[in-house]
């Protein structure tokens, strides 16, 4: 294979770049190309308080979950005539991801990026989903703990 390969380094992550993909941490996942019609939408570090969790207290208070969303979007439209209408829009999203969050208590942070993997999912534009929920305070000495999933239409 002859395709050039490069590395990116970012504060907190490598990514490395193959044509028209990229390695995410160990994850493929297509770049934002023209041929394709790919863009992505994103959210990053979406901090919300939400009850989820197995143990008592857990039940009992609210805590924090970090959220990140990744959507690589279909673009159906040749011209988005700078019209929001044409796009996914990432404050819906972020509504959409409250709400899920507030709908009641989650035993596990699986089964709320599960969650909002599928309603994103519901957008027909959304070709894939990258969804990372992480508990901030869930390990002593640990930036964070958590779930990352990636689905795809």
């Amino acid at each position: 294979m002859t395709e050039q390969v490069s590395v990116i380094g970012f504060a907190r992550a490598f990514y490395f770049v193959f044509g028209k993909g990229v390695m995410f941490l160990s994850h493929w996942f297509p770049l934002a190309v023209a041929e394709r019609r790919l863009r992505h939408v994103f959210i990053h570090d979406l901090v919300l308080e939400a009850s989820i969790g197995v143990l008592a207290e857990e039940k009992q208070f609210r805590q924090p979950v970090r959220i990140n969303l990744d959507l690589a979007v279909c673009d159906p439209v040749d011209d988005l005539r700078d019209d929001l209408a044409n796009v996914v829009c990432y404050e819906q999203m972020a509504h959409r991801i409250r709400a899920i969050v507030e709908a009641g208590h989650l035993h596990l942070v699986e089964t709320l990026a599960e969650k909002i993997a599928a309603a994103s999912l519901e957008n027909p534009r959304v070709r894939r989903v990258r969804v990372r929920v992480e508990k901030p305070n869930a390990i002593a000495g640990a930036a964070s703990a958590g779930v990352e999933v990636e689905r795809a239409a």
